[in-house]
């Protein structure tokens, strides 16, 4: 078999994995959709309890609803926000189901290496010629299949970032690990028991945090003696988007968390701790001490970190990757996402062109691709892997052509280019200081970053420049 006449990899069955099926399917492609977990959207189920803060329209795949709906299946209402749990049994497995797409899945299979068929990464002659091999382990043993090419959409979920504001675990994070969970604990259902009546500290200052933080609150008030401390690392002017863009999100279920979270510490119902890194844990018979630089918290029974994931990249060591050394995702696209420099909640297009990597027809999409980069959306997984696909297909020319529409946050991440005198959040945009392209339109009366009406920025191509790039 020549290499044009092998599948195309697909490491991973959640959304974007799924999404990339589809779309290689539509290009004449054969998917080959390889997944872990014994179900298509394993990772999604494991936060399957929590809500999306998107609703049903930028939570599905423009070209798979397009292939459910010609098959019978009919669309959930647009507006309805759906949990993790209803978007894999109301759109993943139908999705799944469908026969062309059931004889492409590979469950409980998990990719332990990819790699050039016998090519190491310092073998050059030869190298693109030559397919990928991805070794894999099965209940039954290990084996090997090859791939014209690869699409990694394996996520993060399963490499929680640790605790200790240095980057790896705190001194003792460890050793008690027991009583560290990272991510979204069901509070108020399976987990309950857990932290009923126990004294609980949150770290992290995002959205997830957000949602453990409302769901203890709520527990609080029928468990007498939980209690609530929450530790995020920024300080100063960075806190002024501790909760988010509130009423200017264009996304009103994210504003309303951060506003419902900032209600709660105006209140008093939990405690804030503001510039706190966590550089030891010690367990002690009272509870847990947590030490900071410079202060240590009182005594806690459980520890939720909502510190967000970064990428596992031990089984592409033998291939030639273009990562970025800080933000880890391909090197074209951190500076579009990287929170120390990007200053708005959207990311302007990007597809094959920008996720390419020097390892030719080897690609990451999905919130892989984000690296350590938090704000990754679905919607933006599913525009990556239609170029992704295009570009495979060799349509260059559909794989450039990348169309996103983004719901606005309502926040600035820095004010890096205030500092550099281009007002990104100021109330109105100007000819000498708007961050909008000519393709925004003129009703944004604020300009596209501003603190006007919450609105859908239509994102094109042609922006390069400006808060939006």
């Amino acid at each position: 078999m020549s290499t044009s006449q092998l599948p195309v990899a697909i490491i991973g069955a959640g959304p974007v994995g799924m999404a990339a099926a589809v779309h290689l399917l539509a290009r004449g492609e054969t998917p080959l959709v390889i997944e872990q977990g014994g179900s298509v959207g394993a990772g999604v189920r494991s936060w399957g309890h929590v809500k999306l803060f998107t609703p049903w329209r930028y939570a599905v795949d423009a070209r798979a609803v397009d292939v459910l709906t010609s098959s019978g299946w009919i669309m959930p209402d647009a507006d309805i926000h759906p949990t993790g749990n209803e978007l894999v049994e109301r759109y993943l497995e139908p999705l799944a189901a469908l026969p062309q797409l059931s004889e492409c899945i590979r469950l409980n299979r998990r990719v332990v290496a990819v790699t050039r068929d016998g090519f190491d990464k310092m073998k050059s002659p030869g190298r693109d010629d030559a397919p990928f091999a991805l070794t894999i382990d099965t209940s039954t043993g290990r084996e090997q299949c090859l791939a014209k090419a690869v699409i990694d959409a394996s996520g993060t979920i399963l490499r929680p970032n640790p605790l200790g504001a240095s980057g790896v675990p705190a001194i003792g994070e460890d050793a008690l690990r027991d009583h560290l969970f990272a991510g979204i604990p069901d509070v108020l259902g399976v987990d309950r028991e857990r932290y009923a009546g126990k004294r609980v500290l949150v770290v992290g200052s995002g959205h997830s945090a957000f949602n453990v933080l409302l769901d203890l609150v709520d527990l609080s008030e029928d468990a007498p003696g939980t209690s609530i401390v929450w530790a995020v690392r920024k300080t100063g002017a960075r806190l002024g988007q501790l909760f988010g863009g509130g009423i200017n999100d264009a996304l009103p279920a994210r504003g309303e968390l951060g506003e419902r979270v900032k209600a709660l510490v105006e209140a008093n119902r939990l405690r804030l701790v503001t510039g706190f890194k966590i550089s030891r844990l010690t367990g002690t018979p009272d509870g847990i001490r947590v030490a900071g630089l410079d202060e240590v918290l009182p005594p806690v029974d459980e520890i939720v970190a909502a510190t967000g994931f970064r990428p596992d990249l031990s089984m592409l060591s033998e291939l030639r990757l273009g990562l970025d050394p800080a933000v880890e995702s391909p090197s074209a696209l951190a500076p579009l996402i990287d929170p120390n420099l990007h200053s708005c909640g959207s990311v302007p297009p990007h597809g094959a062109e920008e996720l390419r990597h020097p390892e030719k027809d080897f690609y990451i999409a999905g919130m892989k691709s984000y690296g350590r980069a938090p704000t990754f959306l679905m919607l933006t997984g599913y525009e990556q892997v239609r170029s992704i696909a295009a570009a495979i297909a060799g349509d260059w020319e559909a794989a450039r052509d990348v169309q996103l529409v983004l719901p606005e946050t309502g926040v600035c991440s820095t004010s890096i280019l205030e500092d550099r005198g281009v007002a990104c959040c100021a109330p109105a945009a100007t000819a000498e200081n708007s961050c909008c392209s000519e393709s925004t339109s003129p009703a944004q009366s604020g300009g596209c970053c501003s603190t006007a009406a919450p609105q859908v920025i239509q994102l094109t191509g042609a922006i390069k420049g400006g808060c939006c790039s």
